[in-house]
């Protein structure tokens, strides 16, 4: 009888204790590893218990004796993390929810690998790409360009044997052996059967189709060109590169065992990558004519008067620049995740937007110099304002908080039309104001 592992939840930034789960040697190696340590933190303490500490990370750790699974905080699904990464990548809509979560809620990284196997499924049945791949073998009668060297070396006086150069129209080319490699591994290290079944069906496929091995990651990465020809593959691909790098693009776990066990998606940069694109659209709906620059760097802020020297730059998460009644206007957005309806902004958060407003804001004449600080918070969130007030009483700059309703804003996103337009419209009007 096989025994199913312990399955633990808990929130992101959360902590708990949970009795009776011991960790297997391989477990305790695997915990070790720095590259998930500063990740999640898991923890054996006396008596059979272990202690685990969340970060910013959302996702799910599968380990021999238990399956940890960090469900997000801001959010109403973990469906919603995918919708946020679809819209940073451009590639805006609606998941389909009904289909996808048919059947119970699968971890995310189930959730995952349903989303790349819908894609695969589809591409099947359309009939996967072929292309020209020039190949050399030796053959019975020419083909394409013989090379004499070769023939000379190998095949001395023979004719049966001829050494060519050849073109061949051929399936097994790299976006289809990227497929193969995330069918593959979904195939194996899903934890849904219902996700695995059907990944084992693609991945067979597939693997007829292109029965080379992806290899490094990264050169595959690097060797993709989407086109005309291939452009129907971008969604399966985009699901297939998140499923193989473990959720993290910048640090890829595809180099080690990590990438069949864990998957965790950062949500401090995916929740500054979403805010910045969220502004510009929020801009262009607008017809604001502001630019919306993202880590925008400005090295002459900070001088070492000394040496004359540069001694550290200034880098917002997003620069606002335009013009307003004739006028430049220049605002700094400070995006922080961080659930401050709630509580008050750190002193630390604080210092650092006072610096953006007082070196990087630029308003018309008579206002105060302000630095917007975006963080997620519910429809009814409270709004802050604190000010640095001079010693002769003056207000020398601003900090501004603005709360982003991240479900309601999703579901606006995902709906389109006038509502989309509403949300975009509401969130320019609260930031730039």
């Amino acid at each position: 009888m096989t025994v199913q592992p312990a399955r633990i939840t808990l929130c992101e930034y959360g902590r708990q204790v949970v009795e009776g789960v011991r960790l297997t040697s391989a477990d305790r190696h695997r915990i070790s590893d720095p590259r998930l340590v500063e990740r999640i933190r898991v923890q054996e303490l006396a008596h059979g218990r272990l202690e685990l500490t969340a970060g910013p990370y959302v996702g799910v750790v599968q380990l021999d004796s238990c399956e940890i699974r960090v469900r997000p905080k801001y959010l109403g699904e973990e469906l919603d993390v995918l919708r946020m990464l679809a819209y940073v990548q451009g590639r805006a809509g609606s998941l389909d929810a009904g289909r996808t979560l048919a059947g119970g809620t699968p971890n995310l990284r189930d959730l995952v690998a349903l989303l790349f196997v819908d894609q695969a499924e589809r591409l099947l049945a359309r009939g996967v790409r072929r292309d020209y791949l020039t190949l050399e073998g030796d053959l019975p009668v020419v083909r394409g360009r013989l090379l004499p060297e070769r023939q000379l070396v190998r095949h001395h006086g023979r004719v049966d044997r001829l050494a060519c150069r050849f073109d061949e129209h051929d399936a097994d080319i790299l976006d289809n052996r990227l497929c193969a490699a995330a069918a593959g591994l979904a195939a194996r290290t899903a934890h849904s059967p219902v996700v695995r079944a059907r990944a084992r069906r693609v991945a067979a496929q597939f693997a007829r189709y292109a029965p080379t091995p992806l290899g490094d990651l990264r050169t595959a990465l690097a060797g993709l060109d989407y086109h005309r020809h291939n452009a129907h593959y971008q969604d399966a691909h985009r699901w297939a590169v998140l499923l193989l790098t473990g959720g993290g693009i910048d640090d890829l776990f595809s180099g080690g065992p990590l990438a069949a066990r864990a998957f965790l998606i950062d949500m401090n940069a995916l929740f500054e990558s979403f805010a910045v694109r969220l502004l510009g659209d929020a801009s262009a709906t607008a017809g604001s004519g502001f630019s919306v620059q993202d880590q925008a760097r400005h090295r002459g802020v900070l001088h070492n008067e000394h040496t004359g020297r540069h001694y550290s730059e200034v880098r917002p998460d997003a620069l606002l620049s335009g013009h307003r009644g004739g006028r430049p206007v220049r605002r700094p957005v400070d995006v922080k995740y961080k659930l401050y309806d709630t509580k008050k902004v750190s002193t630390a958060d604080l210092y650092q937007a006072f610096l953006y407003a007082h070196a990087l804001a630029r308003q018309p004449a008579g206002e105060t110099p302000t630095c917007v600080l975006l963080h997620p918070g519910g429809p009814t969130a409270a709004r802050a304002s604190v000010a640095v007030r001079r010693w002769d009483g003056g207000t020398s700059a601003r900090v501004r908080t603005v709360p982003l309703d991240l479900s309601a804003v999703l579901h606006a996103l995902s709906e389109g039309g006038a509502g989309r337009r509403e949300a975009l419209l509401r969130l320019w009007d609260q930031v730039a104001a």
